[in-house]
């Protein structure tokens, strides 16, 4: 099972990740997808249970994809798991480990003015109620905040390439890789 905070996207998706007896973390293993030619790759816990020539991880701990790793390292009972099911068994460690360096990196992103944020919330309360009450009403407020979106997206977009700010201290700001970042970036310079 995969985590994924919606603010941050792919720049912080989580995941108890396997560690070795050793302390190491094993190389990703390929899974047969079942048909075709597409093999998934993955470090998760429960892909190293020993069995088809992979290593069998003794701990699990969070992990995200930007490249944290959690500190603690949290015993795996492979006597005790249903291997059925296995990818189905929960990890309130891990994941609360990965949860708090979500926490840090919203602490290290730029803060939104609060009068904003206040008000942000509260369209978000109205617009849920008016989509349930009025459906029409709803799609046109989204209309609107598209356009209006779209048009700071644009110019925000610009001023920041203008202040020749770095693609990681553009991340940081918003929370994302450099990589994403310029992505985000991109799109918001094409958007229409």
């Amino acid at each position: 099972m995969e985590w994924q905070s919606e603010e941050f996207g792919a720049s912080h998706e989580g995941m108890a990740g396997a560690v070795l007896a050793d302390g190491s973390e094993p190389r990703p293993v390929y899974l047969d997808a079942g048909s075709g030619s597409y093999m998934h790759e993955t470090t998760q816990w429960w892909a190293y249970n020993g069995k088809l020539s992979r290593p069998r991880a003794d701990y699990m701990r969070g992990a995200c994809s930007c490249g944290w790793r959690g500190a603690r390292h949290y015993p795996i009972d492979w006597d005790q798991l249903n291997v059925r099911r296995i990818y189905e068994v929960d990890t309130p460690g891990p994941y609360e480990d990965w949860q708090a360096h979500i926490d840090e990196v919203e602490l290290r992103t730029v803060p939104l003015p609060v009068e904003l944020a206040d008000l942000l919330e509260r369209l978000d309360d109205q617009l849920t109620v008016l989509a349930d009450q009025g459906p029409l009403a709803a799609l046109k407020a989204v209309a609107a905040l598209e356009r209006t979106t779209g048009r700071v997206g644009r110019e925000a977009a610009c001023a920041a390439e203008a202040d020749e700010t770095s693609w990681e201290a553009i991340g940081q700001a918003l929370g994302l890789t450099a990589k994403d970042a310029r992505s985000r970036l991109t799109r918001y310079y094409l958007r229409r």
